[in-house]
């Protein structure tokens, strides 16, 4: 029988390990919530789940979560389930099949069962979502979050949890038996043919010799769902870090998917990244810590986990074998986002906003705080690339541009502030639209920019003492003191630590201005009392990328309009989102043609269909630079900025000292946190 490489730091425990004693001695102990979850059927993106648990009260209910933490929009997982069915065990007769009665979009009831009596449930999850939010199945990978997979027994949520991952060998065929791994933050154990190390009361729920079983433990249901796992044909390598009292921390890096990634230079640079965390934060709130990786063709993303992540990136993003000393824009970006999810074990896993200390995954958990834990996330990511050393001040300055560039060219941040953006995820986020742009901002894009103001203002009212790093240090220091480790925090507390740092009237107007409010945040003023320049691109406007404030593609039936800008050229002419504009000035439209008319000082005729209609507009490009016209359309799409040294600061001479104290302070700042 294929086998797979076991995952855990502990002793993998085979087949030739176990006697029967053991086995009777395990079944002894019997775990109150057991979950078989089996892949027979992986061809058609089908897992078959069968849970059986000890009903504590007549009637009881199942439920599924609606949306997983960290990414906040409403799921809706229970519509991969088709029906449920339960079976009742009684000692006097044969157990008799039900079909679970639903009472709401995500919950059943199984009105026949008794309290005392043991339940088994059985049903099907379909799963075929690349995405690391949900379950995908398939002949090359079995990957899933137990969010979408595993019925929560209402009331029980608290019991110890023993799960089964059933993996048929029709599976592990034509696979490299050596590669095929389980990656999972939970320490797994193989389970032997024909028995396991839990207890199930029926015998069909045994794998069988044609079967590899592996078994996962956890305290409670909300620490399953905590742990996402994935069984395929993956690379890995391991290293360790060190936190500040010397104890070695292990990690583990999986990779999966068709890729030609430099192995030995991911492990070199996560390696430093990973260690860089740890002598900022002194220790970790865990004892060791998974990536696991899925290399795609275009999919992007990552979700944060206790002591995992799990990411997809495009295989281009992964260092190549001539990597060069400093890495491309590409893997600059993957690293950006290994970066970004690893630090959320501390900041939101452990530090996490009061709505969502103990959650109720069913209904949103509305907060103004997103911007707090993904908006300092976003910024700290990258900032602790160059202060690794992974990527030099020049790399990280571009970076930080183009998080700049983004914030300029998104004429919703007059509109909507970082804290509304944050309460409206839920409703906006996920859920863009041809209208987003115009409307909001992303308080992932804006809360690193309120980051980077708020790290630079600390340290301009503290006279460099203080800075954005303390401020989440002390956030951290606070968890550690609870029994579980864990802090909730409010606005309030955001005053009450920030104001241990500076003023606190300063950061109240801060607040009010920049984080409540809609005002311009300082970027430009902040970093040149730091010693940044920025410059603007007078040849390269975001105009250039966007005439007559349209967003366009290229399709055989003309230029289809994806956004239209407020206030633009084209809004004032009458052109909307989705309309396809076929003709310009009686010339067929494409790009070149759109571009070529940007700056037109004349009525240009533009023939579009919207819906099966013919239409026509004149449009007067030139009209959007009137010196008169004091409309949004100036102040969104500026010229193209980019970030540099100040002379003083870039050649170490004059007699700017102090700039170039600031600037040294701010970028090499992280330094005096380390060991």
């Amino acid at each position: 029988m294929t086998s797979l490489a076991n995952t855990s730091n502990k002793q993998p425990i085979s087949t030739s390990d176990i006697n029967t004693s053991d086995i009777n001695k395990s079944a002894s102990i019997r775990a109150d919530i057991h979950y078989r979850f089996d892949f027979e059927r992986f061809f058609e993106h089908l897992v078959d789940v069968t849970l059986t648990f000890t009903a504590t009260t007549d009637a009881p209910q199942l439920w599924l979560p609606a949306w997983i933490p960290g990414s906040y929009l409403m799921r809706e997982f229970a519509r991969n389930i088709t029906a449920v069915h339960y079976q009742i065990t009684n000692d006097d007769k044969q157990p008799e099949t039900y079909r679970a009665q639903k009472t709401d979009k995500n919950t059943w009831q199984l009105s026949q069962a008794q309290a005392g009596q043991t339940v088994t449930v059985t049903y099907e999850v379909y799963c075929y979502d690349l995405s690391v939010r949900t379950a995908y199945i398939d002949q090359q990978r079995l990957y899933g979050n137990f969010t979408s997979l595993a019925l929560a027994v209402n009331d029980q949520e608290r019991s110890p949890i023993k799960v089964s991952l059933i993996v048929p060998d029709a599976f592990l065929a034509d696979k490299d038996e050596h590669r095929v791994l389980l990656a999972c933050g939970l320490n797994s154990t193989q389970l032997p043919p024909g028995g396991q190390l839990c207890d199930v009361q029926h015998k069909d729920l045994l794998p069988d010799d044609t079967q590899t079983s592996y078994g996962l433990e956890a305290d409670s249901y909300h620490e399953l769902i905590d742990y996402p796992f994935e069984i395929a044909e993956q690379d890995r390598f391991d290293f360790i870090v060190h936190d500040d009292k010397h104890q070695t921390l292990p990690h583990s890096f999986y990779l999966s998917g068709k890729h030609n990634a430099n192995m030995g230079r991911l492990q070199q640079d996560v390696t430093q990244i990973c260690q860089t965390y740890l002598n900022w934060l002194g220790d970790a709130p865990f004892a060791d810590y998974t990536f696991m990786t899925f290399a795609s063709g275009q999919d992007y993303g990552g979700l944060e986990h206790i002591n995992s992540t799990s990411l997809i990136t495009p295989r281009r993003d992964l260092p190549t074998h001539d990597e060069p000393q400093v890495p491309s824009a590409d893997y600059q970006r993957f690293l950006g986002l290994c970066s970004h999810e690893y630090f959320h074990s501390w900041w939101v896993k452990t530090v996490r906003p009061d709505v969502m200390l103990a959650v109720d995954l069913r209904r949103e958990a509305f907060t103004p705080l997103l911007w707090v834990f993904e908006g300092f996330t976003s910024y700290i990511d990258d900032f602790m690339l160059q202060a690794s050393g992974v990527i030099d001040e020049a790399s990280y300055l571009k970076l930080l541009a183009e998080q700049i560039n983004r914030y300029y060219q998104t004429s919703g941040r007059v509109h909507q502030s970082v804290a509304e953006s944050s309460f409206d995820a839920w409703i906006k986020l996920y859920r863009s639209d041809e209208n987003t742009g115009n409307a909001g901002i992303s308080y992932y894009n804006k809360g690193a920019l309120v980051a980077l103001c708020l790290d630079l203002t600390l340290l301009q009212k503290s006279a460099g003492r203080y800075r954005l790093f303390d401020v989440v240090k002390a956030f951290y220091a606070q968890a550690k003191q609870n029994d579980n480790k864990r802090i909730g925090i409010s606005s309030a507390d955001m005053g009450v630590v920030i104001g241990q740092f500076m003023p606190l009237a300063d950061w109240e107007d801060f607040e009010s201005r920049y984080v409540n409010g809609v005002e311009e945040l300082p970027i430009e003023a902040l970093l040149a009392a730091n010693g940044i320049k920025m410059r603007t691109n007078t040849k390269e406007t975001a105009d250039k990328h966007v005439p007559w404030g349209l967003r366009c593609t290229e399709t055989p039936a003309g230029l289809k309009i994806n956004r239209v800008q407020r206030d633009s050229v084209a809004a004032k002419a009458g052109l909307s989102a989705h309309d396809v504009i076929i003709a310009i000035d009686g010339i067929k439209a494409d790009n070149k043609q759109l571009a070529s008319f940007s700056n037109a000082e004349r009525d240009v005729d533009c023939y579009f269909f919207r819906r099966d209609e013919l239409m026509c507009v004149s449009v007067r490009p030139k009209a959007a630079i009137d010196p008169q016209d004091h409309n949004i359309a100036e102040t969104v799409f500026p010229h193209k900025v980019s970030l540099h040294l100040s002379k003083s600061v870039a050649s170490s001479e004059g007699d700017d000292d102090q700039v170039q104290a600031s600037w040294q302070s701010w970028l090499n700042g992280i330094e005096r946190y380390q060991v």
